[in-house]
C-alpha cells in the first residue's frame, strides 16, 4: 500500500536530518553525504507530496537493495507514527542494451531513460570490455584475430623474478645503522667537516630479481598453445635481461637470442626457423638431461625460477624424466609448471611425464589464456 499523503506544509531541513537520524537506528548504513543529497531531491521534488519523499530518500539514502524494508519501517514510524507496514512497490521495466564499443558515438547515445519503440520503459545501455572477454578466453577457441590481439596484449606483461641477496653492496638507510662499515663513506664525511667524523657510514647486501628460465613445449600435443606460449616468452625476453627462453621437443633448442628482438613477429619467425622439430613429437627427460648438463646446474638453474610449459605428454621415459626433474628442483630456487590442460575441470594429472614430474614441482599453475599467464607472472614475482 503507498504512503497516505501528508498535509500541504513543507518539511524542514530539521526534520529530514531527523529522519536520517531514525533511519541510521534501524541498522542502516547511511553514507557521509547523503542527507544533504537527500534534502536536495527533496526540495527537487517538492516535500509536500510523501510518495515524492518516500522515494526520493529511498533514491538517495540505500545502498543495498537488503535495507528497504527497514527504510519502509523507519518511514512509517517516523512520518505517520505507525510501527509496521509496507509499502507498495512499483514495477519498473527495463530495457537492457549491449554496448561493447564505449568510446564511439552510435545511436544509442541518446539520454538513458527513454525508449521510442517502447513508450515509457527505461533504457539502460549495458557495456562490456572485449578485451576483458579476450582475458580469459582459452588460446585453442581464439580466432587467428583474436589470438594476435592477445598477443598484443602479452606485451604488458610484466614478467621479473623476485628479490634475491646480491653479492654487492650499496650505501644503507642512514637512519637504519646497519650493515658494516663504509669506510670510505665515512672518512668523505669526515674530511668534509674538518676531521670530524660526525657519523659511521654502512653498506649493506643489495637485491637483484632472479633469473628466470623459460623451457616451452612444442610438440604436437601442444600446438593449440605453444605459439601464444612462446609469445609470452618473447616479451619476457625482451623486456627483460634475465631471461632465457628454450624450446623442448625430442631435442633442446635455446631460444633466447631469437626471441631477444623487440618486433614480435620477427622473434617469432626467427625461433620457429630455429626449432628444428616443431610440432613434433616430445621427450621431455632428454630435453631436461641436456638442460641440466649443459646449462642448469652448471650456474643457469642455480637459485633461478625455472617454468616449464608443457601438457606432460611425454614419449620418453618416465624415469628418466623424474631423475632430471629432480635433478632440476635441487639448484632452482623454485619450478613452476604451466599446463594449459588444468583449467579444464574434469583434469587429472594421469599423463606418464606429468606424474613422474608432479612431486618435483613447487607450483602447478594453469596456462591457457591470457589471465592465466597474468597469474604466473604474479607467481613468478612473488618466487
Amino acid at each position: 500500500m503507498s504512503p497516505p499523503p501528508a498535509p500541504a506544509r513543507a518539511t524542514p531541513a530539521h526534520g529530514l536530518v531527523g529522519f536520517v537520524r531514525a533511519l541510521r537506528g534501524q541498522g542502516v548504513r547511511v553514507p557521509v553525504g547523503a542527507t544533504l543529497v537527500f534534502a536536495q531531491a527533496a526540495a527537487a521534488v517538492g516535500s509536500t507530496d510523501r510518495r515524492s519523499l518516500y522515494w526520493a530518500g529511498r533514491a538517495t539514502l540505500l545502498t543495498r537493495p537488503e535495507d528497504v524494508p527497514a527504510y519502509d519501517r523507519a518511514f512509517r514510524a517516523y512520518w505517520d507514527g505507525r510501527r509496521s507496514s509496507t509499502v507498495e512497490v512499483v514495477p519498473l521495466e527495463v530495457s537492457l542494451v549491449l554496448d561493447d564499443e564505449p568510446d564511439e558515438p552510435d545511436e544509442w547515445d541518446e539520454p538513458e531513460g527513454t525508449d521510442p519503440d517502447r513508450g515509457d520503459r527505461t533504457v539502460v545501455a549495458v557495456r562490456f570490455s572485449p578485451h576483458e572477454v579476450l582475458r580469459r578466453k582459452d588460446f585453442a577457441t581464439c580466432t587467428p584475430a583474436e589470438l594476435a590481439e592477445a598477443q598484443r596484449l602479452m606485451a604488458d606483461l610484466a614478467l621479473v623474478g623476485s628479490q634475491r641477496r646480491s653479492r654487492r653492496h650499496r650505501p644503507s638507510n642512514p637512519a637504519a645503522r646497519r650493515g658494516r662499515p663504509d669506510v670510505r663513506a665515512t672518512v668523505r664525511g669526515a674530511l668534509r667537516n674538518g676531521g670530524e667524523a660526525g657519523r659511521l657510514h654502512h653498506r649493506q647486501p643489495a637485491s637483484r630479481p632472479r633469473r628466470v628460465v623459460l623451457l616451452c613445449d612444442v610438440s604436437g600435443s601442444m600446438e593449440p598453445y605453444s605459439r601464444a606460449l612462446l609469445r609470452f616468452a618473447q616479451a619476457a625476453v625482451a623486456g627483460r635481461s634475465r631471461v632465457e627462453a628454450f624450446a623442448l621437443g625430442t631435442r633442446l633448442t635455446r631460444l633466447t637470442r631469437h626471441l631477444a628482438s623487440h618486433d614480435p613477429d620477427a622473434a617469432l619467425a626467427a625461433a620457429a626457423a630455429a626449432v628444428a622439430d616443431w610440432s613434433g613429437g616430445t621427450r621431455l627427460g632428454e630435453g631436461l638431461a641436456r638442460f641440466n648438463d649443459e646449462w642448469g646446474v652448471a650456474g643457469m638453474a642455480r637459485g633461478a625460477i625455472v617454468v616449464i610449459l608443457s601438457d606432460g605428454w611425454d614419449r620418453g621415459d618416465p624415469d628418466e624424466l623424474a631423475t632430471q626433474m629432480a635433478r632440476l628442483a635441487r639448484v632452482a630456487h623454485r619450478v613452476v609448471w604451466v599446463n594449459p590442460l588444468k583449467a579444464s575441470p574434469d583434469y587429472q594429472p594421469l599423463a606418464r611425464g606429468m606424474a613422474a614430474a608432479l612431486p618435483h614441482v613447487d607450483e602447478f599453475v594453469e596456462g591457457h589464456s591470457l589471465a592465466s599467464l597474468e597469474s604466473l607472472a604474479e607467481v613468478i614475482r612473488r618466487g
